[in-house]
């Protein structure tokens, strides 16, 4: 009779009974995108290394003002000359005997950072023989010294193949003397270009060498 007393549009009571049985056998998904991608770890990413010239604030004070101080025969020669628009063939030799003696002092710092029975670098024939390089491009420089333009070229190349050995051949230095090294070749480089432009940009004036009229 309950049966009997349900409209032709209600489903039917065993339809009813079976509901709960489909109901317990379906799963629930949900549809947002976090659920469908499962959260992956992000890899750590190396820490970015430091540039070598950032490591100039580490430099020790005394050793930072010094070499500012050593700087001034390289920028002195070049001021003057433009100061006064004459090119001064003494003050262009002098700018390169210094350049080249701060070749040699070079070539003595590696020696010299080799030879500590704690020193990182070892007293083999590549430390050693690598600083010679600096204080040849030295000797050549001042044998050459009567064509100005080309000495001072020269010590300009053994700047640049010095600073390189030093980085990437030879990387035992402390990185703040690194630092110090970079600022003093770039100071260097372009202390002697701008000579060698104003030697064909302002009259010459004075003698070329130390003694001569």
């Amino acid at each position: 009779s309950f049966q009997q007393n349900f409209p032709p549009l209600f489903p039917r009571p065993w339809l009813l009974s079976s509901f709960p049985v489909c109901m317990s056998k379906t799963q629930c998904y949900h549809t947002s995108p976090r659920c469908f991608k499962e959260k992956q770890k992000q890899p750590d990413l190396p820490a970015r290394s430091r540039s070598t010239i950032t490591y100039l604030s580490d430099s020790p004070k005394s050793a930072l003002y010094i070499t500012l101080a050593g700087l001034v025969p390289f920028v002195a020669p070049p001021l003057v000359m433009v100061m006064t628009k004459t090119y001064i063939p003494i003050l262009a030799f002098t700018q390169m005997a210094y350049g080249a003696s701060f070749l040699s002092f070079l070539g003595g710092v590696r020696w010299g950072f080799a030879l500590p029975e704690n020193s990182p670098a070892q007293p083999d024939f590549l430390n050693l023989a690598n600083s010679i390089v600096p204080v040849v491009f030295s000797w050549f420089a001042f044998l050459i010294s009567e064509r100005l333009s080309e000495a001072i070229v020269t010590v300009i190349i053994g700047l640049g193949i010095t600073l390189h050995v030093e980085l990437f051949l030879l990387p035992h230095y402390p990185s703040w003397f690194k630092a110090l090294r970079i600022v003093v070749t770039l100071v260097a480089f372009f202390s002697f270009v701008i000579t060698l432009l104003l030697k064909d940009t302002y009259p010459e004036k004075g003698p070329k060498k130390p003694g001569q009229v």
